[in-house]
């Protein structure tokens, strides 16, 4: 059997990048896993040239990847812009700071095929020493049919769908206060108000590199904190009682995290709350500001194979 013989012909893989090194691993473990898309799509938003030459030699072993360069900023326009361009039933999305195992598209295909029409996401786990603020360890399948006032179910550096769902519940949201955060639970917020449930399986396996140093905590929870923040704005703003009462439950959750940590000296929880404290309000100022319109599809045209 061929290298080629490897790959299935209805998932697409989109990689968004801002052309960090990081991404030279991720494209090698995709390279060395069980199972090849049909086409890997790399929306490389730093016109790298060093990227272009990586993707250009995956090419070259016989994997069919394509270089998207885009002008634009925000993971919500790069990871939509890989989205336009898939032609598979299926789409399978991860990051450039995750390394996928042996067998991740193979776990989600699996998942994928059973003929439901479902969001796929699967396990996080962390690599590395410092900061990684998305962990998800559980082990057993899980199916989310409606949202929960205490979290969150979508972990987009390991998901997988039908694309048939885009033309139900539209692409991520490109506005600007969720342009580093929030992007992903509004989508899956978006698809579990339509009926369309999300599915846990720990048998797909990502792992997520810890390139942040765990004095970047505070910050980094700042950040996905006014993302939160932005994607509770969009829906207060149409009147969403469920989630005002979302927004209830943090601002009331933030000052018990703040006691919580300096009773037990537990920076994490510290830079939670400061997260949080100092995040979820403005975040959620700016995203009253966005009207919600629907991202119109769009084809790139700077394309390098």
């Amino acid at each position: 059997m061929t290298d080629r013989d490897r790959a299935v012909t209805d998932v697409t893989v989109v990689i968004p990048t801002v052309g960090r090194a990081l991404l030279k691993d991720c494209l090698r473990s995709i390279a060395d896993a069980d199972v090849w898309p049909a086409e890997l799509i790399v929306v490389d938003q730093s016109r790298s040239e060093e990227v272009r030459r990586w993707v250009a030699a995956l090419h070259e072993e016989g994997l069919l990847a394509r270089h998207l360069p885009s002008g634009e900023t925000g993971i919500a326009n790069a990871t939509n812009r890989g989205l336009e361009q898939a032609r598979t039933p299926f789409v399978a999305v991860t990051h450039d700071d995750c390394r996928v195992s042996a067998t991740w598209l193979a776990a989600l295909l699996a998942r994928l095929r059973s003929g439901d029409e479902a969001i796929i996401t699967g396990r996080v786990e962390p690599a590395g020493e410092g900061a990684v603020p998305t962990v998800v360890l559980a082990p057993y399948p899980t199916v989310h049919t409606r949202p929960r006032l205490n979290g969150d179910d979508l972990f987009p550096p390991n998901m997988a769908f039908p694309r048939s769902i885009l033309e139900r519940i539209g692409y991520l949201d490109e506005h600007r206060s969720l342009r580093l955060a929030g992007e992903d639970n509004d989508w899956a917020y978006r698809a579990l108000r339509a009926g369309i449930p999300i599915v846990y399986e720990p048998s797909s396996v990502v792992s997520h590199v810890a390139w942040q140093p765990a004095s970047d905590l505070p910050a980094i929870y700042r950040r996905y904190a006014r993302g939160q923040g932005a994607f509770y704005g969009k829906h207060l703003r149409r009147g969403d009682l469920f989630i005002a009462r979302r927004v209830a439950r943090d601002l009331l959750r933030a000052p018990w995290l703040l006691l919580r940590g300096v009773l037990s000296a537990n920076r994490e929880l510290l830079a939670l709350a400061y997260g949080e404290i100092t995040g979820l309000l403005p975040g959620v100022l700016a995203g009253l500001r966005n009207s919600g319109r629907a991202v119109v599809p769009r084809r790139e045209v700077d394309i390098t194979r």
